[in-house]
């Protein structure tokens, strides 16, 4: 059978063609080993593997190469004297370059399998092919496609006509898409580097026809790429972010340097989203492997959720889906024990076998639809005309490509340890003979394998760590899996919302000043955003000290705006208090905070406010009128929360939130309100203080963009536009 995928070149399903019969060659765009890679990158790599292994389940033999760029190249978050991210984190944990990136590598091959990832025939890393890099440069420089200016070499993109055939990205879109390099040396801004001039004392440079320096992003690709799979290949795969510049600026190098096509498909796989956004290290909603298993989750659980979404279609990502698939995952591995254990009634029907068998390979040569051909097969699980050893045979066939590792589980039994197996046995006669205590106790015994009965005299013998454990305490991975309350009366005067991660001492102080004011009609929700499984066992025991306190678990760190909005979800109260837990309250601020909210036009009220003239400056206010409060410690009316739609979870960092709420309550012709000073005390905001400048910079950055182009220019300040703060 003949896979059809879709050709990001072409733009359309064609038939995967190779340059020799029988044979596919593919290269796949590798990590780049300066961190753990996130489940993001693995979506890509999957990809590459399912389309791998179904190459070889319709007979051809397959030479995959995949990269490993060890060193950062052109990347845009270069650190000082132009170092790259692979020496800046050598720097900062005290080791070599070479030392943190054979680290990281050696973690990625780690996540690959267990992830069920297919090991490539070549892991090629870029430092080991810098000489291959310079004698393409140098063959572009020859064909007058690139020139040199002071040491650095540019692939001059206009000489190129075919520059933009991948990406559409050609004149006014092409200058739009270009990335920000800030290099006057270059002849027209579209060009990119393919060599870089080493600055005095970089840690990774290398002699060259230019002088000492080092390659820029793109041209290892092609490079490696070839070196490997020839001047002509069949299949090359990525991410959609891969498609410009990267590997539209790798056409325009190889096929500038070779004079023909090197790549024969192009196939690339959507974005995997967390949070709405695309998974990324800068939105500070990754997860990686390491991670998943720390809470209990076999990696393949996510290998199971990828199945589920069509390659060319984002995929939403949560932890309660994850869960949901480890749990459909844990179903599947049931059936998979329960066809291969138990006795087997009637005889294999070879031809529903076979018939089941190609309605799933006819999904996978349509565009790799693996959505519909798991579907084929779990309506053959249930089909009631085919036996169990042939069912089992379907889909231990079906799994060559699937990887979900389903033989491994159906040989459980066998591959049982003789004492697992005696104590099995012995479980069976107990129960034969209703002897349910001693039953129950060898059941017990079995160290590392769980027994459970099917019927009177049968049971399935499986690997504990295989199947989805329980867990000691309910967590959340979205607000929506809280009860909502919006819509219901109120049913306190005083909700105290308090969000925390980490730093448990600084939340015991924080409740302790909370519950010596709070008024008696009133609640206090703590929702921690994914703390330690230590941290949110004293959180629990503090919860259980006072009735009038509701802990939430999160899985994860949710972001600010969500986990607001996650306690404004179950707030009942009139009146909602949002607390910092590096605020103590040393007053009755209660008491203020409800005689101001008591007028209808104060929308927000708190210690601590700001003014500004330019959503640029702000001046701290501690009594009347202001434009925003800051969200350390603010009171509002719960429908004037709502009013405004609670709190934008795009701001997952805290700093610029207050801000956008307090303007977004201005904005419906409410009052702000400074008071009550004297009743709190700020401490030291720990999250705040953890980071370094840098990366109190990048996301305080973020959120304080988003927040100025929604209110700048518009009438939300005290004084309207160009009004003066009580500095002027």
């Amino acid at each position: 059978m003949q896979l059809h995928i879709y050709d990001t070149l072409q733009r359309r399903v064609v038939p995967l063609t190779t340059e020799r019969p029988d044979e596919v060659r593919m290269y796949t765009c590798g990590p780049t080993v300066y961190r753990p890679v996130h489940l993001g990158n693995l979506r890509s790599y999957l990809l590459a593997d399912w389309l791998r292994r179904t190459l070889l389940y319709f007979g051809n033999a397959v030479t995959a190469v995949k990269n490993v760029t060890d060193v950062g190249h052109m990347r845009q978050d270069v650190v000082d004297r132009g170092e790259d991210k692979v020496i800046a984190a050598a720097l900062a944990e005290g080791k070599t370059p070479k030392e943190i990136a054979e680290f990281y590598e050696v973690a990625f091959h780690e996540d690959e399998r267990r992830l069920g990832i297919l090991p490539a025939a070549h892991f090629p890393r870029a430092t080991d092919h810098v000489p291959e890099m310079i004698a393409i440069i140098e063959k572009l420089v020859a064909n007058g496609l690139a020139y040199e200016i002071d040491g650095a070499v540019y692939f001059a993109v206009k000489r190129f006509p075919g520059y933009g055939k991948l990406s559409g990205n050609v004149g006014e879109a092409l200058k739009q898409g270009v990335r920000g390099e800030l290099d006057p040396a270059k002849r027209d801004p579209v060009d990119f580097a393919l060599w870089k001039k080493a600055e005095p004392g970089r840690a990774l440079a290398w002699p060259s026809p230019w002088g000492a320096g080092f390659p820029g992003w793109h041209i290892e690709c092609s490079a490696m790429s070839t070196k490997y799979l020839g001047e002509r290949f069949d299949l090359h795969t990525g991410g959609v972010d891969n498609i410009f510049p990267h590997h539209e600026d790798e056409i325009a190098q190889s096929e500038g340097a070779f004079g023909h096509p090197s790549v024969r498909h192009w196939v690339h796989g959507q974005h995997l989203l967390a949070d709405g956004v695309k998974m990324a290290k800068s939105a500070r909603n990754t997860m990686t492997v390491d991670e998943m298993i720390e809470l209990g989750i076999d990696p393949l659980a996510f290998r199971y959720q990828a199945l589920l979404t069509h390659y060319r279609t984002r995929m939403h990502f949560s932890l309660g889906a994850l869960r949901q698939a480890a749990e459909a995952l844990d179903h599947l591995r049931q059936r998979v024990r329960r066809w291969s254990q138990l006795p087997e009634g009637d005889a294999a029907n070879d031809t529903l076998r076979v018939g089941w068998l190609e309605l799933f390979r006819r999904e996978l040569a349509n565009d790799l639809n693996l959505p519909a051909a798991l579907g084929w097969l779990h309506r053959c699980a249930v089909d009631p005309d085919i036996s169990d050893a042939a069912r089992l045979d379907v889909f231990l066939e079906a799994d060559k490509v699937l990887g979900l590792d389903l033989a491994a589980v159906a040989s459980e039994h066998a591959m049982a340890p003789r004492e697992v197996l005696a104590s099995f046995e012995e479980h069976l006669a107990a129960r034969a003979t209703r002897d349910y205590q001693r039953a129950d106790g060898l059941r017990g015994t079995v160290d590392g394998y769980r027994v459970e009965d099917q019927t009177a005299d049968r049971a399935l013998v499986s690997r504990a760590d295989r199947r989805v454990a329980g867990r000691s305490r309910r967590t959340i991975s979205s607000a929506k899996e809280l009860p909502d309350h919006r819509n219901a009366p109120e049913a306190r005067l005083w909700s105290v919302a308090i969000v925390t991660r980490d730093y448990p001492a600084d939340l015991a102080r924080c409740l302790a000043g909370v519950l010596r004011f709070l008024p008696r009609d009133a609640e206090v929700l703590v929702l921690d955003s994914g703390s330690g499984a230590e941290v949110q066992e004293r959180l629990a025991r503090l919860a259980a000290q006072d009735d009038r306190v509701h802990a939430f678990f999160a899985d994860r760190e949710l972001g600010e705006g969500a986990a607001r909005n996650a306690l404004l979800r179950v707030a009942r109260g009139r009146l909602v208090l949002e607390l910092d837990c590096s605020v103590e309250l040393t007053g009755d601020l209660f008491a203020r905070l409800e005689r101001a909210l008591a007028d209808p036009a104060v929308g927000l009220a708190g210690p601590w406010g700001l003014r500004t003239t330019d959503l640029k400056h702000f001046d701290e206010v501690m009594d009347g009128e202001t434009d925003a409060m800051q969200g350390y410690c603010a009171a509002a009316r719960r429908e004037v929360l709502l009013e405004i739609g609670g709190f934008d979870e795009r701001y997952r960092f805290y700093r610029n939130l207050d801000i956008a709420v307090s303007l977004a309550i201005r904005e419906k012709k409410y009052r702000v309100v400074a008071l009550g000073a004297e009743c709190a005390r700020r401490h030291e905001h720990r999250i705040w203080e953890s980071l370094s400048d840098d990366e109190r910079l990048k996301r305080s950055r973020r959120n304080f963009d988003r927040m100025y182009k929604r209110f700048h220019g518009r009438a939300v300040l005290v004084g309207g536009p160009g009004a003066r703060g009580p500095s002027d």
